[in-house]
């Protein structure tokens, strides 16, 4: 054999050698020998091959399988909740006897001896754990065999020591502490519970809007309100929000404990504030006002507060009319409706005004006047009356009992830029002429400017006319003109 012949039947090391490894890597990835390492934690998403004696056996991949207890999955009525070809999720807790072992539960992993408490708590797994009795400082609590430590203040979120809301009860436990190679195992509940509680309220976070309707508990009532539980986040009802009756206090509707359905007004997760509603639970008592109370209609209500402009009158729950200072039918000009009326004063009153949309009803305790009936002056006359509001167009002068006039400043008689509020303060009575009058809206428009002259004219004008009456009485001559008619008479005869 030639040396070219024998090159060429001698196979390559190199790609004999590169050619094992990729069928190794192969086989290595194919068998899922190569995977990742799993964590003790770790959570899969398997299908589940094989259910086997007390084992359920998921798939990770080729021919790599784990083990799950079947007892993970038994329901209260004794079937299994799981079959062949589901995918469930499930959480790596160790390796042991040649196998990968599993749990399906985030809320407690069922362990009977010491190592399984060992993986869970290197796993950052629950456990389930039956509380046994009470202890100094805490609760003796069994897992599987093993005896294990709950304090006092990890078996509950507020750390309850009511022995039996716990003894013989089954919960699930996080393993705080793990020591002395098993002989001090601390466990708490209360960790689990506030987990439970943060992913709770991130989901309610997410999906809570304003207008929704919620239910939960009444926590706590306050004088300026209640404080719902809602499950894991608070919420106040302020009392505004209580009732339409703004009187209403919350412990008069509410009690602590009590279930409510309430309607999400308000949001501002910043300051972790939750404003919830009842009021907006029921009708708006305004939006059928014009209806149950008409213009020209007399209403009945008592006085509920007096401001400088007027006061409100309730008329019922929800539902407050104000009556204006100058609609309080005093008869005279007043600075205060205290002057009149008080809180607590059942009064009637007539409608004049329904504005549902700004959510105001007009009300008077002036006695209704006919417009037809009102005697407006002429043009040209002089009006005394007395000085009712300065604004900054012009004076309002009251000239009658039912009648107000307006001057404007340019027709004040005063000098420009004086400042008439300090000049003539309300109550000042002036004199004026009738410039305008307006029959068909009450309208009279005055002017102090030639009062005087007007004064003096009319004077004049009347001090003439009572000697045209004296001259036709006498035959306008007066005195000589009797003397002649004596004279006359005389040489007559």
């Amino acid at each position: 054999m030639t040396e070219e012949n024998t090159q060429n039947t001698i196979p390559d090391a190199n790609a004999v050698h590169s050619d094992e490894e990729e069928d190794f890597a192969a086989l290595f990835e194919k068998s899922g020998a190569g995977s990742k390492r799993l964590e003790p934690g770790q959570k899969v998403n398997a299908k589940v091959v094989s259910i086997s004696g007390d084992s359920v056996f998921i798939d990770l991949g080729g021919k790599s399988e784990g083990v799950i207890n079947l007892s993970e999955f038994l329901q209260e009525d004794g079937t299994y909740k799981v079959s062949e070809g589901e995918t469930i999720d499930a959480f790596f807790v160790n390796f042991s006897d040649s196998l990968k072992r599993f749990t399906s539960k985030t809320r407690g992993y069922s362990t009977v001896d010491l190592q399984g408490i060992r993986d869970a708590y290197d796993a950052d797994l629950p456990v389930n754990g039956k509380v046994v009795s009470e202890l100094k400082g805490g609760f003796e609590v069994h897992v599987g065999k093993v005896r294990c430590f709950c304090p006092f203040s990890h078996i509950d979120l507020k750390g309850e020591r009511k022995s039996e809301m716990y003894i013989n009860q089954m919960f699930p436990f996080k393993v705080l502490e793990y020591k002395e190679n098993g002989r001090n195992v601390i466990l708490s509940r209360r960790v689990l519970l506030e987990e439970e509680q943060r992913e709770r309220l991130t989901q309610f976070k997410e999906s809570l809007q304003i207008g929704m309707e919620v239910t939960g508990r009444v926590r706590a009532i306050q004088k300026f309100g209640a404080f719902v539980d809602l499950g894991g986040i608070d919420g106040l009802i302020p009392s505004s929000e209580l009732s339409w009756n703004r009187a209403e206090k919350a412990e008069n509707i509410l009690s602590a404990g009590q279930e409510v359905t309430v309607k999400v007004i308000a949001i501002d997760w910043e300051k972790e504030r939750l404003t919830l509603s009842i009021k907006s639970m029921q009708p708006d008592p305004y939006e059928s006002a014009a209806e149950r109370y008409p213009v020209d209609t007399m209403v009945q209500g008592t006085i509920v507060r007096l401001e400088s402009f007027g006061a409100f009158v309730n008329l019922e729950p929800g539902v407050d009319g104000l009556i204006p200072i100058s609609k309080l039918g005093a008869g005279r000009r007043i600075k205060h409706p205290k002057e009149v009326v008080e809180v607590g004063q059942p009064v009637e009153a007539r409608v004049i005004d329904v504005d549902t949309s700004s959510r105001k009803i007009t009300l008077s305790m002036e006695q209704k006047i006919n417009l037809e009936e009102i005697q407006l002056p002429s043009v040209g006359d002089i009006v005394n009356g007395s000085v009712e509001k300065v604004i900054p167009a012009g004076v309002f002068l009251r000239i009658g009992e039912h009648l107000t006039g307006f001057i404007p400043n340019s027709e004040m008689g005063t000098p420009r830029g004086t400042n008439h509020n300090r000049m003539f303060p309300p109550g000042t009575t002036l004199q004026a002429i009738v410039t305008e009058v307006d029959k068909n809206r009450k309208k009279v428009t005055l002017s102090r400017n030639k009062v005087d002259e007007k004064i003096e004219e009319d004077a004049y004008n009347s001090y003439r006319n009572s000697v045209k009456e004296e001259e036709r009485a006498t035959g306008g001559l007066g005195n000589l003109g009797d003397l002649l008619r004596e004279k006359w008479g005389s040489l007559q005869r």
